[in-house]
């Protein structure tokens, strides 16, 4: 899928994103599953989907989502480096990507993209 001018592979789970003019590719793997539920500090990833899936969401969970994505992609920054970062398509794009992200990462095998 090409999304802001990247590649990602959603196969894998991957969605691209462009950060301050640089392709991104994010991705939740196990140990990001495992800081983004660190960070939520309260609820589960359960409660994280059922937000995305009532658009109950906050900022905060399409932060998490992000950075999570990015370190699962092998970013090593944190959320504040992205505090006053441009991201193409706003805050919307961001909830986007944060959304694809959390139903890639938990869609069956063969489910499509």
């Amino acid at each position: 899928m090409i999304v802001g001018g990247a590649v990602a592979n959603p196969f894998a789970g991957e969605v691209a994103l462009m950060i301050d003019g640089e392709r991104h590719v994010l991705k939740l793997t196990l140990g990001a599953l495992a800081e983004l539920e660190a960070a939520l500090e309260t609820g589960t990833l359960v409660g994280l989907v059922e937000r995305f899936e009532s658009g109950a969401f906050s900022s905060r969970d399409v932060l998490a989502l992000i950075v999570a994505g990015l370190r699962g992609g092998g970013w090593r920054g944190r959320a504040d480096d992205l505090v006053a970062a441009e991201i193409e398509g706003g805050v919307v794009g961001a909830a986007r990507a944060a959304a694809e992200l959390l139903a890639r990462a938990f869609m069956a095998p063969g489910a499509g993209a």
